[in-house]
């Protein structure tokens, strides 16, 4: 794979590659994703039509055999260390935005986790921090 992405396009395809893991894009992850590129300040000055782009580089490496390692190395290679946590960290609300976490998510978060040295301490606060700001109200 010869594409190279931004440390911006690096987030937005981590988050995308979440929300595909399972199989499908929700709408509320698909929301979820719009909402905090618009808002957060790491996106500043990102352009929102990027993401058509970073959405099919990442479909496409999911076609791919070893594609989630191809995805996790493209990442890697575009985000200074210093911002693994922040991937990790929208990786986890994208998963939890829809209630639910499948399998799937589980496992590309363990990979992203693992393959970026998010240290687990770390890592647990960052997950704990998700599902709290993603709960519910019952009813």
């Amino acid at each position: 794979m010869t594409a190279q992405l931004s440390a911006q396009d690096a987030l937005v395809a981590t988050m995308i590659a979440v929300s595909a893991a399972d199989g499908a894009l929700s709408d509320r992850e698909t929301d979820s994703i719009r909402r905090m590129i618009a808002v957060l300040p790491i996106f500043d000055g990102y352009d929102p039509a990027h993401l058509p782009t970073v959405a099919q580089i990442v479909f496409d490496l999911f076609e791919d055999e070893d594609g989630v390692d191809a995805l996790v190395g493209l990442v890697d290679d575009a985000l200074p260390g210093t911002l693994n946590e922040t991937a990790y960290a929208l990786a986890c609300d994208v998963a939890a935005a829809d209630g639910t976490v499948q399998m799937e998510e589980l496992r590309l978060l363990e990979i992203i986790r693992h393959d970026m040295n998010v240290d687990r301490l770390v890592a647990s606060a960052i997950e704990r921090g998700a599902r709290a700001r993603h709960a519910r109200l019952p009813g």
